[in-house]
Order: structure tokens, then C-alpha cells, then sequence
């Protein structure tokens, strides 16, 4: 499991929560272009939720939730059940990991611009893989107890 979030990080994403709230959505559709250039990782999602915008406002509120909840995780564990059994439905593997990071956090610095500065991006980055790694934890057990039913 990973390191605890230091204080410095919580307190930039916590910051950011307002950012998160007003300009989400967009950072999301953003993240899901640069994803989806990526043909196979595009055929793992719902392409109707894409164009109805469902997704990526489900992202976002998800995304929100976590900033305003980055110092007290035991209140996102019910979403972040309902995240594994939805990755676990569609495939997800620890490989996809890597390529969400590599579109969430230039999406971020495209919509919010100098707000989203380096140090902004670092803790962005850092809580990513905090809770990346809670989720490819959660879903490999997931998957292994599949395995053996």
C-alpha cells in the first residue's frame, strides 16, 4: 500500500476543490479526448455515456469527491466499491492506470491553466497513484476471487 498523503498534498487538493467544482466536466471531457486516442482503451467504455456527457460528469463528480474527502477516505468507500465492480465489469486492468495519469493531469494544466501549477500537478499526481493504488488492490482481489468461483 502506499505512503500516507503528506500535508502538503492534501491541503493543494483541497484547494483545488472549488477549481474542481466549477471547471470538472470540462477537465474531464479534456482527459477523455487525450484517452480515447488510445483506440483499445476507447473500446472499454460506453461511448453513448461519452456523447450524452454522463461520464465525464461522473468522472468529475467523483474526482470532486475525492478532493473534498482526501483526509477522511473512510467516507468514499462506498464509491470506491461501486469504482471496482465497475472496472472489474469492464476489463480494467493495473496497465490501464498509467494512460488515465498521462491524460488526467495535462487536462487539468489545459482547463486550469497558470492555476495549475507544477506543485499543484505533483499533488495531483501523487494523490492519483494513492488512490490508484487502493483500486488495483481492491480490483485484483476482485478479479482473483472470480478466478475461484
Amino acid at each position: 500500500m502506499a505512503a500516507p498523503l503528506s500535508e502538503t498534498t492534501i491541503a493543494l487538493i483541497k484547494a483545488t476543490a472549488p477549481a474542481l467544482q466549477q471547471h470538472g466536466v470540462e477537465i474531464t471531457t479534456r482527459m477523455y479526448a487525450r484517452l480515447f486516442e488510445n483506440e483499445d482503451v476507447r473500446a472499454m467504455f460506453d461511448q453513448a455515456a461519452q456523447e450524452s456527457g454522463e461520464q465525464p460528469r461522473r468522472l468529475a463528480a467523483a474526482i470532486l469527491g475525492y478532493a473534498q474527502n482526501v483526509d477522511k477516505l473512510q467516507n468514499l468507500t462506498g464509491a470506491v466499491a461501486r469504482m471496482v465492480q465497475r472496472h472489474v465489469d469492464t476489463g480494467v486492468k493495473a496497465e490501464h492506470y498509467p494512460l488515465v495519469a498521462e491524460a488526467l493531469l495535462p487536462a487539468i494544466r489545459d482547463v486550469l491553466g497558470e492555476a495549475a501549477t507544477d506543485e499543484v500537478l505533483a499533488a495531483w499526481g501523487e494523490a492519483y497513484w494513492f488512490l490508484a493504488d487502493i483500486l488495483i488492490g481492491k480490483e485484483a482481489d476482485a478479479y482473483a476471487e472470480m478466478e475461484t468461483a
